[in-house]
């Protein structure tokens, strides 16, 4: 599965589907860092709207994505985190450490524009 990395403006948007296999999201985990080196963009956009599920692995490929964006500069939001997807992340004990998440893509992308904002 190719999963589209959007630029717009200094932010890169990816929206992940339901059907991601480990390979994938270590696939997906690998170009997202790439495409940040070719850009040099300032922030991340990672939607979750269509995710209905999540596992362990899953949510652990989340977290290292924004850890690693973080290392090279870059801010990461999650949008769209559904009811069973946080419930589910908090009973995994996962934590998304330095990660701002919104319910829209519109709320993600304001505050990486301008994370003063606290959209």
């Amino acid at each position: 599965m190719q999963v589209p990395i959007l630029k717009m403006n200094d932010v890169l948007i990816v929206t992940l589907g339901n059907d991601i296999t480990d390979d994938e999201a270590i696939a997906i985990k690998h170009n997202i860092l790439v495409k940040i080196k070719e850009t040099e963009c300032q922030g991340l956009l990672i939607d979750i709207s269509v995710v209905d599920l999540i596992d362990s692995f899953m949510g652990r490929i989340l977290n290292e994505i924004a850890e690693m964006a973080k290392l090279m500069g870059s801010r990461t939001a999650i949008t769209g985190m559904s009811p069973q997807v946080a419930i589910t992340m908090i009973e995994l004990g996962l934590k998304l450490q330095g990660v701002y998440t919104a319910l829209t893509v519109e709320k993600g992308f304001e505050w990486l524009r301008n994370p003063n904002t606290g959209a």
